[in-house]
């Protein structure tokens, strides 16, 4: 915690800006009276960031929301805590993306039209395993971690969790663009899956996954030809913190004007009754149809299908017409 300044010390910083000296003594570089210090900064060819900073923090942002939803979609189906959170988002090359796996691992391969290209979704065989384990009716205590691939039936398990996944990912991009992502297959060792060139940058965001006392991680890799043409997108919005924004007077007024404009259907209803089907074939002018409802009570008038007001019947400029006298309620009897 820094020192609070006194108001002698506030006062000497004013004078000193007021001379100028404060100026030139942070211009002039250490050691070096008078040289002002280059900003230097270290730049890897090896890993080119294509992605600024901005962007990057508007995908984590974006996947912040995702591991809400999927959490909670999770612990509702399990019926057990899951706590899923972003751990990192960074650019990587896609080698090091894949030699920094275990290996056997459960590798999922993505698409997700009209984007182009392919993405991978790992998730650790620290927790996927504990997954299974409770999805078979287990406890989880002192579990032994194989050390093998997914069987087939534990694959038609992981598939649960996975279409969960991906419905709770195409919901949060679909803020960005309209995709929808697909599971197109899954492999145990990802060193023989090549989505992509090895010295092409990937976005890498890792999630890290609580259930009980278990942990384990998750990856989403995306390849940066991917989602290329969507990085505009990510500049020009606000997503540094992704949450519904709310709604403003100009927009609550615009909405009120559109939807006064809007056409709804009222009919209003005199009453019920029953009748067989041989007399409503036999019905004619003039004949008469006997209901339960008194003469005098009001009518309902109901609005797109609903019960909204009550009224009574009577004529307005040569037309019939209904008075509203009250509002209806929803399971008053037409």
């Amino acid at each position: 915690m820094a020192d609070v300044l006194d108001q002698s010390e506030i006062d000497a910083l004013l004078s000193a800006i007021d001379s100028g000296d404060l100026d030139k003594q942070s211009e002039a570089a250490p050691g070096r009276p008078g040289k002002v210090a280059p900003d230097v900064r270290t730049y890897d060819f090896k890993r080119p960031e294509r992605v600024s900073k901005d962007q990057m923090r508007a995908l984590e942002a974006i996947h912040e929301g995702f591991a809400r939803n999927f959490g909670a979609s999770l612990a509702g189906f399990m019926r057990t805590i899951v706590d899923i959170r972003v751990a990192t988002t960074e650019q990587l090359t896609y080698s090091e993306f894949i030699h920094s796996l275990p290996n056997p691992t459960c590798f999922h391969l993505l698409v997700a039209p009209p984007l182009e290209g392919q993405m991978c979704l790992e998730i650790s065989p620290l927790i996927i395993y504990p997954i299974i384990d409770r999805l078979m009716g287990g406890s989880n205590a002192e579990m032994f971690v194989p050390q093998r691939p997914l069987t087939t039936i534990e694959l038609r398990l992981v598939r649960r969790i996975t279409d969960r996944a991906l419905e709770n990912l195409t919901e949060v991009w679909s803020n960005l663009v309209e995709a929808r992502f697909e599971l197109t297959e899954t492999e145990s060792n990802p060193h023989l899956v090549q989505i992509n060139a090895p010295n092409e940058v990937v976005v890498v965001i890792g999630f890290e996954l609580k259930m009980g006392a278990r942990a384990g991680t998750m990856s989403l890799c995306i390849p940066f030809n991917v989602i290329e043409p969507v990085m505009s997108r990510l500049a020009t919005q606000s997503w540094l913190a992704y949450r519904r924004k709310a709604v403003s007077a100009d927009q609550l007024k615009r909405l009120s004007s559109n939807l006064c404009q809007s056409a709804v259907r009222m009919r209003a209803f005199l009453g019920q009754t029953n009748i067989s089907l041989s007399d409503l074939l036999e019905l004619a002018p003039g004949d008469i149809i006997k209901t339960v409802k008194p003469a005098a009570s009001e009518l309902i008038l109901q609005v797109e299908g609903k019960n909204k007001f009550a009224g009574r019947l009577g004529q307005f400029k040569g037309k019939r017409a209904l008075q509203i006298t009250r509002p209806a309620r929803s399971d008053e009897r037409l």
